[in-house]
């Protein structure tokens, strides 16, 4: 576990790339916090980090957003289960299909079952610390080495 302050947009935009750099398809970014911790801002700075240079909305709505690659380095699909009451919505979504050959970026994981147990799931807990954030990353066993 590595803790990272974020104590502004400049840094959390700097731990996104950091991220970014090092994301593969099948990779899966958990980003868990309160409301208001910063979980889509750092998905954002990833999306764009990885090449995608529109605007990135929050998927709390949508639940899924996807990004193709090209542009982006790696496909990757955003959702936020902020809105998810049961495991079974996730089935009827089809969240599996979206992942497959794809990097998933995870908003209220907790609510999708969590992805800890996978061992390419990065893990960051964000907590609102002074003006800023504190990043608080568990890597699984597949970002040992590779996690900023």
């Amino acid at each position: 576990m590595t803790k990272t302050d974020l104590p502004d947009l400049a840094a959390m935009a700097r731990y996104g790339a950091a991220i970014a750099a090092k994301l593969r398809a099948g990779d899966v970014v958990a980003l868990s916090g309160a409301l208001g911790a910063g979980k889509t801002t750092l998905a954002r700075a990833i999306i764009a980090a990885l090449g995608y240079e529109g605007e990135v909305p929050s998927p709390t709505f949508t639940i899924i957003e996807t990004y193709d690659a090209p542009p982006l380095a790696v496909p990757v699909v955003h959702a936020d289960f902020y809105r998810i009451e049961t495991l079974a919505e996730l089935v009827e979504l089809g969240l599996d299909e979206y992942r497959e050959g794809a990097a998933l970026i995870a908003e209220w994981p907790e609510n999708a079952g969590g992805f800890g147990h996978e061992p390419g799931c990065l893990s960051i807990r964000l907590e609102n610390a002074d003006e800023g954030r504190v990043a608080i990353a568990n890597p699984g066993t597949d970002w040992v080495g590779r996690a900023p």
